[in-house]
């Protein structure tokens, strides 16, 4: 049986509001296999970006394990958990979070930079998955130069630049139209195929559900449904 990439065990997250105890994650077990194409889906205030976070290392739980590609994130320190989350996850926003005085190329780079990858090794990989993404034209563009959907592209690419266990991706289409949220999910879903990184999404949007071959709904910080599809 092939070893998860991802696990949580019990997870519980719980925020103080005064003098109310909310529950935004409870009690969650959730399971990823290397190579899934999997959605987070379910109202505002499910968890779901809570659970994505965790699992990013991002926030730590109340109660309960994460396991990420063999390690128990919350026994890590700070300085550990920095080193892991750039080593084994690639993270994509809707925001994008590209630095505005870098160009694509570099923006790609970034993250292998940190991890002090050789120059050739860097720029070979940040040109071919800028190519793989559509941009070979646009190496040394920086971000204001560029589209909403082509900054989300670099973003992608700069994600899986390092070669991470498990792609994170918070509503990754938020801020997309239609086009360019159908152009990003035939990048990714290619991407997931050919390079089997894993991909978990926390979405609203439809037309990325419709592309996952897996889709687990939360309500109430709690999961409710699981359902693979052969997609």
């Amino acid at each position: 049986m092939m070893k998860p990439v991802i696990e949580t065990q019990d997870v519980v997250k719980i925020y103080h509001d005064g003098s109310i105890d909310v529950h935004a994650v409870n009690g969650v077990d959730l399971t990823i296999a290397p190579g899934e194409f999997t959605a987070l889906v379910g109202p505002s205030g499910s968890g779901k970006t809570t659970l994505l976070n965790m699992i990013g290392g991002l926030d730590k739980p109340t109660s309960g394990r994460v396991i990420v590609d063999g390690t128990q994130l919350e026994t890590l320190r700070d300085n550990e958990l920095i080193d892991f989350r750039l080593r084994k996850i690639g993270f994509v926003f809707q925001a994008y979070n590209l630095i505005p005085v870098l160009t694509a190329t570099e923006n790609t780079e970034f993250i292998m930079l940190l991890q002090k990858r050789p120059k050739e090794e860097r720029e070979a990989r940040a040109k071919a998955l800028l190519k793989e993404v559509g941009l070979e034209d646009k190496l040394n563009k920086r971000p204001l130069e560029l589209s909403g959907g082509q900054q989300q592209r670099v973003a992608v690419a700069r994600a899986l630049a390092p070669k991470p266990a498990v792609i994170l991706a918070d509503e990754p289409t938020a801020n997309l139209d239609s086009h360019s949220t159908a152009n990003l999910l035939d990048i990714m879903a290619r991407l997931n195929k050919e390079e089997q990184t894993t991909f978990l999404f926390s979405t609203h949007d439809q037309r990325v559900i419709d592309r996952a071959r897996r889709v687990v709904t939360l309500e109430d910080g709690k999961i409710i449904s699981d359902e693979s599809f052969d997609r």
